[in-house]
């Protein structure tokens, strides 16, 4: 369950969620601006498009590798100092990225920048859940991600459009002083708590043991890969088969972004009256608008509104964070963390999988059959888990 102790309180509950909202919306920025310009700095080092997309994948293994790790060996910290800690590292990682020299040191840098943001948003989703009743648990948690949806809608074209003015080195500049300034703001709003009462690395280790816990996990890193599979060739795909304008781009990104913030505050709400109904509807309908990708890839108008539907999955995430405070028992760190490991997993897979089937002849619109392929994926994994949870139900 989640900490609702008089140290988890905030003065300013509100400034305090905005705070945390910022840092997501750094993470956000970061983590789709790199797709976004990836014909930009593929170009720069003189590499092709798919194998720039090691970057990105370099990205989500930092996060599939620091979410458990920081949060096993964090288990003893406080929320606050936590947070802070991690968007230092961020802001550090992302200022090293704007400088990096070569290609090779840019992977090294992007997988040193994803190190801190399962743990950060884990830790952040907690924060906020803990400040509401559990019956509005959801809708915090989606109030901390609407950062990075808002980062979709706002920051990522900001960014790119940016990127091709003062060049791909400048998104990754402007991340770094959104990260310096979420440290500052939670240093000033959060409450300086305690470390919850017997927390330990082998407590959250015990997260591990948990069946509905792997299962939530694996809805995440197969369903959402479609949403990546996409948004990761959507700058290609609209300048290579499209034949767009390059100002095309970052309306398509905002139009992405708006989807992603709207399906949050809609799922959110959705998940905390009907969770797995909810989580079930939006992998079916994200499938649905993936598959229409690739019949409409050809004109920019037929695309638009295409794109803010698949924009609207990203409301998955909040639904799955919730569930995860729901199954994990007294390791919700862990389990919390765990969450964004998944989603980059997807991050990795999706554009990976999209990357064979462009180098393998299919051409771009084939990344949309992809995408629906693994966001049906998903929904199988849903199905396991709702019969798993229904024949091994949760002590009350």
């Amino acid at each position: 369950m989640t900490d609702t102790s008089p140290a988890a309180a905030a003065a300013h509950p509100l400034l305090l969620t905005l705070a945390l909202a910022v840092g997501g919306f750094a993470i956000g920025t970061t983590e789709f601006a790199a797709m976004s310009l990836l014909p930009f700095y593929a170009r720069d080092f003189g590499i092709d498009e798919p194998a720039a997309g090691t970057a990105i994948s370099a990205y989500a293994l930092g996060v599939c590798v620091g979410a458990p790790v920081i949060a096993v060996l964090a288990a003893k910290l406080s929320r606050r100092v936590l947070l802070i800690g991690l968007m230092v590292l961020f802001a550090l990682a992302n200022g090293l990225s704007a400088l990096a020299p070569s290609y090779p040191m840019l992977v090294a840098f992007r997988f040193l920048s994803g190190l801190p943001h399962g743990a950060y948003f884990g830790v952040a989703a907690l924060l906020a859940a803990s400040l509401v009743p559990p019956g509005k648990r959801a809708q915090a948690v989606g109030r901390v991600i609407l950062g990075l949806t808002i980062a979709t809608t706002v920051g990522v074209p900001l960014a790119n459009a940016i990127g091709q003015v003062l060049g791909w080195r400048s998104g990754f500049l402007i991340v770094a002083v959104l990260a310096a300034l979420t440290a500052t703001l939670i240093a000033i709003f959060a409450p300086h708590d305690r470390p919850q009462q017997g927390a330990s690395p082998l407590r959250e280790l015990g997260a591990l043991g948990r069946r509905q816990v792997w299962l939530t996990l694996g809805i995440g890193a197969v369903g959402f890969g479609g949403m990546f599979t996409v948004y990761t060739y959507l700058g290609s795909t609209l300048i290579e088969y499209t034949h767009a304008a390059p100002l095309a781009l970052p309306v398509m990104l905002s139009l992405f972004g708006l989807g992603m913030t709207v399906g949050t505050v809609i799922c959110a709400r959705a998940a905390d009256r009907a969770m797995m109904p909810s989580i079930a509807i939006t992998l079916v309908v994200n499938a649905a608008a993936l598959l229409t990708f690739s019949a409409v890839a050809g004109s920019v108008w037929a695309m638009a509104p295409v794109i803010f539907v698949i924009g609207c999955g990203g409301g998955l995430s909040t639904m799955l964070q919730a569930r995860l405070m729901s199954v994990a028992a007294d390791a919700q760190t862990l389990a919390a963390a765990l969450n964004h490991s998944a989603f980059n997993i997807a991050n990795a897979l999706g554009p990976w999988l999209g990357g064979l089937a462009i180098a393998g002849g299919l051409g771009w619109p084939s990344i949309g059959w992809v995408g629906a392929c693994l966001a049906l994926g998903g929904l199988g994994v849903w199905a396991v888990t709702l019969a798993d949870a229904r024949r091994h139900p949760a002590p009350a």
